[in-house]
C-alpha cells in the first residue's frame, strides 16, 4: 500500500488528506500535527466565523489580493477555483453564506462548521491523525513513505534571508517576515479617538508605490481596519526591512482629487461665512455631480450619510490650529491647510501590533523550487508543499484560506496524477 504524510494539521493538510483520498481510496494518508490539537488558526479565524474564502467579484487582477503568488495562483485556480470551494463545501455539508464586501462564511457563522466537516470526511475516510509529534526533517520521512507534505503554516520560527536554503531541508526560502498587522502611532490625542471609524480613508508609504483603501478604524494603540491591513499586507517586506518604523500619510475623504475636496471646502465656507468652521463637517465621499451643479455638502451631507465624525473633525482642525475660526476668516492659506489635513494628513508608525484574528506570514518556501502544477519539490522528488509555507499570502477577506484550499488540491492531483 502507498503511503503519505502531511505533516501540519491546518487548513491546508486537512484539505490535501480528504481531496487525496477522495481521489485515491486506497492510499494510507497520516497527518502529523506537533500540537495536541488541529485546526487551532481555522477556529479562532474571522472572530470565530471563518471566512473561508471569497467570491472575487470584485477582484479584477489577482495581484490586488495576494501581493504575493499571485501568478502561480491564477495557474492553479484553473484546477480549483473560489467557485469550485464554495461548491466543495457545500457539497461536504457545509452551506456557505456571502456578505456584501463578498466574503464566504459558513451559514451557521461558526468555525466549528468547517472543523467539524474536515474531521468527520477524515474519518469516514480512514485518516489517521498523530498528535504531539514534532517533524524536523521532511526529506526522513521519505524513507519510509511514499510521499510527503509540509503543510505547516507560515515558517515564522526561522528567518533565513531571500533564496537562501532552509537550516531544516535544504529548500530555497523567500524572507519571512510578518504581514496583515495593525501599526503602533504613539499620538495620544489621536488615540483618544479610539474606536471611530471611518468608512473610506486611503492610506500610502511616502516615496514607495504602497497604498490602499477602505475602511479605518482609530484604536487605543493607533490605526487598524481593512484599509491598514492591506497596506502591511502590500508593504510587508519594506516595513520590515524599515523595522516597523515609517511615515504613513492618511486621506481621510477616500478621493483622490485635491481639487474636488478643495471645491467642497469653498462651497461650504461661501454658504456659511459667519459659522465657525468646528460647526462645519466635512463629507468624505462624493457623488459624481456636475460642475455646474450646486455642492450642497454641508450641515448633514448627501442623505445624511458620509460625515466625518465630528470628534475626528474636531481633532483635524486642533493640528490646523484652525479651531475656533470663522468660514471667512481661513482665506487661501486656511483653505489650503484643510486640504493637506484631509488629504495629507500626516502620522509616523512606531512599530507593527499584532492582528489577533490572524497569523499570516510573508514569505516561505520559493515558488521557484516547486512544480508549478503539482507543487512538488524540484529538489527532493515526491516532496510537496501546500498552505502558507509556500512564499503566497493574501489581504484580509478569505484569500488566504482560498490559497490553502487551491494549493492542497493541486497537490492531491499531483500525488494522484503519480500513482
Amino acid at each position: 500500500m502507498r503511503r503519505l504524510a502531511i505533516i501540519g494539521g491546518g487548513a491546508a493538510g486537512f484539505f490535501l488528506a480528504i481531496n487525496v483520498k477522495e481521489l485515491m481510496p486506497d492510499l494510507e494518508v497520516t497527518i502529523f500535527e506537533r500540537q495536541h490539537k488541529v485546526l487551532s488558526k481555522v477556529e479562532i479565524s474571522g472572530g470565530g466565523r471563518c471566512n473561508c474564502t471569497n467570491t472575487f467579484a470584485e477582484v479584477s487582477d489577482l495581484k490586488q489580493v495576494y501581493p504575493r503568488g499571485a501568478t502561480l495562483l491564477k495557474r492553479l485556480f484553473k484546477q480549483f477555483s473560489p467557485a469550485d470551494a464554495y461548491q466543495w463545501f457545500e457539497r461536504h455539508g457545509v452551506p456557505l453564506t456571502v456578505q456584501d464586501d463578498q466574503c464566504v462564511f459558513p451559514e451557521a457563522q461558526d468555525s466549528h462548521a468547517i472543523i467539524d466537516c474536515f474531521l468527520r470526511e477524515s474519518r469516514r475516510l480512514g485518516v489517521h491523525i498523530q498528535l504531539g509529534t514534532k517533524i524536523e526533517d521532511p526529506t526522513t520521512l521519505l524513507q519510509d513513505y511514499d510521499f510527503v507534505a509540509v503543510t505547516t503554516g507560515g515558517m515564522t520560527s526561522h528567518q533565513p534571508s531571500a533564496g537562501s536554503p532552509s537550516p531544516l531541508w535544504g529548500e530555497a526560502v523567500e524572507k519571512v517576515c510578518p504581514s496583515l498587522f495593525t501599526f503602533t502611532i504613539h499620538d495620544p490625542s489621536l488615540t483618544a479617538l479610539m474606536g471611530l471609524v471611518v468608512n473610506d480613508a486611503i492610506v500610502s508609504i511616502p516615496s514607495t508605490p504602497f497604498r490602499s483603501q477602505g475602511a479605518l478604524l482609530i484604536t487605543h494603540w493607533g490605526m487598524s481596519g481593512p484599509a491598514i491591513l492591506k497596506l502591511s499586507s502590500y508593504a510587508a517586506r519594506h516595513l520590515a526591512e524599515q523595522r516597523y518604523q515609517s511615515p504613513l500619510l492618511v486621506n481621510w475623504t477616500g478621493e483622490t482629487n485635491d481639487d474636488t475636496i478643495r471645491q467642497h471646502i469653498i462651497y461650504n465656507i461661501e454658504q456659511n461665512p459667519q459659522k465657525l468652521i468646528d460647526n462645519l463637517r466635512f463629507p468624505f465621499s462624493y457623488p459624481q455631480i456636475p460642475r455646474t451643479a450646486p455642492l450642497a455638502l454641508y450641515g448633514k451631507g448627501v442623505g445624511g450619510e458620509g460625515l466625518l465624525p465630528a470628534r475626528l473633525w474636531s481633532y483635524l482642525l486642533t493640528k490646523t490650529q484652525l479651531q475656533g475660526k470663522r468660514c471667512n476668516e481661513l482665506g487661501k492659506k486656511g483653505i489650503n491647510r484643510l486640504v493637506n489635513i484631509l488629504t495629507n494628513d500626516t502620522y509616523t508608525i512606531a512599530s507593527r501590533s499584532p492582528y489577533k484574528d490572524e497569523f499570516v506570514t510573508c514569505g516561505g518556501i520559493s515558488l521557484d523550487s516547486v512544480d508549478k502544477q503539482t507543487l512538488e519539490s524540484k529538489l527532493h522528488p515526491n516532496l510537496f508543499f501546500a498552505g502558507e509555507v509556500l512564499d503566497i499570502d493574501g489581504i484580509t477577506g478569505g484569500f488566504n484560506f482560498q490559497a490553502a484550499w487551491t494549493t492542497a488540491y493541486a497537490v492531491a492531483r499531483g500525488i494522484a496524477g503519480k500513482l
